[in-house]
C-alpha cells in the first residue's frame, strides 16, 4: 500500500496528492480512532450483480491531472485516481494488509536466505496479450532507481536489495541483486537482499516493489523521456480489469474491459471518469449526474439528505500536518542535507507555532464534525503502534507565548524579533483547494499573529496546487513553513517518509537520533512486536517534541455511490491502490 501521497485538499482527502512513494497499495482506514460518533458504512450493500452498464465518476479537483499512466513516475493523486480501472497492484491482502497468494502474484520470504520470491500467476496479461513477465518486475525497479527519469518513488529502503544502490549511482548497468531463474520471460522474480524486515509480510512496507512496468513496450523508450512519453500519456498498458479507451489530457478518461484479464470479465462496459470543479461537487451529487463522486466535506449539509446514494466512508490512514523547512535534498549524494543556520531550525519557535493552532475546533466548524485532531504522526487505526496517552499539540496561546518569551523572541511593537535582535518573517506555503481553505489559512494567520509572529503567505496567496507541488519538492528558498498531508501505507514503518534518504522526508531534517529509532523500528529485533512497539512509542514522542513535522487533522472520506451499484468497498481485502477492486462493481440485477 502506497505511502508517501501527499494530500492537496482540505476536504476532500484524496483528490490531489504528491509523491506517491513506493510501490503498493495505499493503506486505509475503518471507523476506528475518530474523535466523532458518526457511522458510515464502508462499502455499498451487497446484492447480485449484472453484466453491463457505464459508471460516470467525478474527479473533483480545480487542477488539471497530469496524466502521468505509471505507477513508478505518478507524483499526484488525480493521475493515480484515473488510472485505477487498469492499474492493478501484483499482490491482494487480507483485511490485516497482510499479503496473500489471491492476487496477480504470490509472495514467499526466506529470512535464512534473505530473499524475496515473487511468481507472477500465468495468465496474467497486458491489455494488449502479452503474459506478464520476470522482466517487467525487473523493469519497475529500474525505472524507479534510474537517476535519469527523476522518479519521486526512490528511497533508501531500496537499498535493501543488493546492488540496488550501485544502479541507482550509476555505478552498475543491471541491479544485482534481482534474479530472474527462468529467464526474462519467465514468470519468477528472486530478490537477494541484505536482511529481511518485519514488514515485508505486509503490502506497503517500502522495501520491495509491488507492481510491474511493460518492458516489451516501453524498452526503446530513453529513461529521461519515459515520463513525457506518447506510451505513459496517451497509450498505456495495464493488466488490471478495464484497459483506457480515450484519454482527454487533464480533463477525463474512458475504461473499457481488457479482454485479457486474468480474473475474468469485469462486469462494466465502461467507466468514465470527468474532472469538475469542487465547488460543483455538492450540485453533482444532488443532480446524480454522476454515479461516483466525492463529498466535499464542508458541504455535507448540502448533500447528506440525497436519495438514491449510498454514502460509503472510511477514515483514510492519513493525516494533515505542518512542516518547516530546515535543509534541501542533495541529488548528488541521494539524501537530505539540514542547514545549520535554518530560520526553522529552532525547536521552541516550531513548538509555539504548534501550540498556537486551533485546528480542532477550525475545522469542526467548518466540516459539520467530519474533521478531527490527530495528536502524532502514527494514526489511531495503527492499534497498538499508536501512544494513545501522547497529546500531542493541543490549541494553548499562553503556552506558545511562554516558549517564545523563554527563547528570547522579544515583542518588538506588535512582532517578535529574532533572539539576536533581527526582524522576523516567516513564510507559509499553503495551497488552494476547496472554499475553506482561504478562511482557515487566515484563521491560522491570525492566531500567530496574536503571539506576535509575522506569518505571511508565500507569494502573498494560497498556490496552486502544482505549484505547491514545485515548490515543496524542489526546496524553494521562500518557504520556511508549509501545510502538507500524507496518506499512508498499511506497515507503520516510517522510514520511508522521515529518513536520511528518502526525497519524501520533505522537512529535510535529519539528525542521529531519528535515524536510530526508524533503523530499530525496522530491525531485526523488531520481529519481537513488543519491542516495536516500544519503539513507535519512543518515536512519536521524539517527533512531537522536535516538531519537525507536526501532525494537525484527519477527515471522514466520503463518496456519494448510486444505489444501483454494488461491490463498492473499502475493505482491505476488497482494495487496490487505495482504489475499490474494480472488476467487483456492477450494477444490481
Amino acid at each position: 500500500m502506497k505511502k508517501g501521497k501527499f494530500i492537496s485538499s482540505l476536504g476532500i482527502v484524496s483528490t490531489a496528492a504528491l509523491a506517491l512513494v513506493a510501490c503498493g497499495k495505499s493503506g486505509n482506514g475503518d471507523n476506528e480512532g475518530a474523535k466523532t460518533d458518526r457511522k458510515f458504512p464502508i462499502e455499498s450493500p451487497n446484492k447480485t450483480a449484472k453484466q453491463g452498464g457505464t459508471i460516470k465518476i467525478a474527479l473533483e479537483s480545480d487542477t488539471p491531472f497530469t496524466g502521468v499512466f505509471n505507477e513508478e513516475l505518478q507524483n499526484d493523486q488525480p493521475s493515480a485516481d484515473v488510472s485505477s480501472p487498469g492499474q492493478e497492484s501484483l499482490f491482494d491482502t487480507d483485511d490485516e494488509y497482510k499479503i496473500n497468494d489471491k492476487g496477480p502474484a504470490t509472495l514467499r520470504l526466506n529470512r535464512k536466505a534473505k530473499t524475496v520470491t515473487i511468481t507472477i500467476k500465468k495468465g496474467v496479461k497486458w491489455s494488449d496479450g502479452k503474459q506478464v513477465t520476470a522482466k517487467d518486475v525487473e523493469f519497475a525497479y529500474e525505472i524507479i532507481a534510474n537517476k535519469a527519469t527523476k522518479s519521486q518513488r526512490y528511497s533508501s529502503q531500496f537499498n535493501i536489495i543488493n546492488g540496488m544502490e550501485e544502479y541507482h549511482e550509476g555505478k552498475a548497468k543491471t541491479i544485482s541483486g534481482i534474479e530472474m531463474p527462468d529467464g526474462e520471460e519467465g514468470r519468477v522474480v528472486v530478490l537477494h537482499c541484505s536482511e529481511l524486515k518485519p514488514g515485508m509480510y505486509y503490502s506497503g512496507n517500502g522495501y520491495f516493489c509491488e507492481n510491474a512496468a511493460p518492458y516489451h513496450y516501453l524498452k526503446d523508450v530513453p529513461f529521461s523521456k519515459l515520463e513525457s512519453s506518447d506510451q505513459l500519456r496517451k497509450k498505456p498498458l495495464y493488466f488490471g480489469p478495464y484497459e483506457a479507451q480515450k484519454i482527454v489530457r487533464g480533463q477525463a478518461v474512458t475504461w473499457v474491459p481488457n479482454k485479457y484479464y486474468w480474473r475474468g470479465k469485469p462486469k462494466l462496459d465502461k467507466i468514465e471518469y470527468q474532472v469538475i470543479a469542487t465547488n460543483s461537487a455538492s450540485q453533482s451529487i444532488k443532480s446524480h449526474k454522476f454515479d461516483i463522486a466525492r463529498v466535499v466535506n464542508s458541504q455535507w449539509k448540502e448533500v447528506k439528505d440525497t436519495k438514491d446514494v449510498n454514502f460509503v466512508a472510511q477514515i483514510p490512514l492519513a493525516y494533515f500536518y505542518m512542516a518547516f523547512k530546515v535543509g534541501k535534498w542533495d541529488d548528488a549524494k541521494s539524501k537530505n542535507v539540514m542547514n545549520p543556520k535554518a530560520k526553522m531550525g529552532d525547536k521552541s519557535l516550531r513548538q509555539a507555532m504548534a501550540y498556537a493552532l486551533n485546528t480542532d475546533s477550525v475545522y469542526k466548524h467548518y466540516t459539520d464534525g467530519l474533521s478531527f485532531q490527530v495528536p502524532t504522526l502514527i494514526p489511531a487505526q495503527y492499534g497498538d503502534y499508536f501512544d494513545k496517552s501522547n497529546k500531542g499539540y493541543t490549541f494553548n496561546l499562553k503556552k506558545a507565548n511562554q516558549i517564545l518569551d523563554k527563547a528570547g523572541y522579544k515583542k518588538k511593537g506588535k512582532w517578535r524579533t529574532t533572539p539576536d535582535g533581527k526582524p522576523l518573517t516567516i513564510n507559509l506555503l499553503a495551497k488552494a483547494k476547496t472554499p475553506i481553505d482561504e478562511p482557515i489559512i487566515q484563521n491560522y494567520i491570525l492566531q500567530w499573529k496574536k503571539v506576535g509572529l509575522n506569518v505571511k503567505l508565500v507569494g502573498g496567496r494560497l498556490a496552486e496546487f502544482n505549484s505547491f507541488y514545485d515548490k515543496v519538492i524542489h526546496d524553494d528558498p521562500k518557504v520556511d513553513v508549509f501545510l502538507g498531508g500524507w496518506t499512508l501505507s498499511s506497515e507503520p514503518s516510517q522510514a520511508e517518509l522521515y529518513s536520511e534518504g528518502t526525497m519524501q522526508n520533505y522537512s529535510r531534517f535529519v539528525t542521529p537520533e531519528n535515524t536510530k529509532l526508524l533503523e530499530e523500528m525496522d530491525s531485526q529485533k523488531a520481529f519481537d512486536h513488543k519491542y516495536r512497539v516500544q519503539k513507535f512509542h519512543e518515536w512519536q514522542k521524539y517527533m512531537n517534541d522536535e516538531a519537525y513535522v507536526v501532525p494537525t487533522y484527519n477527515v471522514y472520506q466520503i463518496d456519494a455511490v448510486n444505489s444501483k451499484l454494488t461491490g463498492y468497498s473499502y475493505k482491505p481485502s476488497k482494495m487496490n491502490n487505495d482504489h475499490p477492486l474494480w472488476y467487483r462493481v456492477a450494477f444490481t440485477k
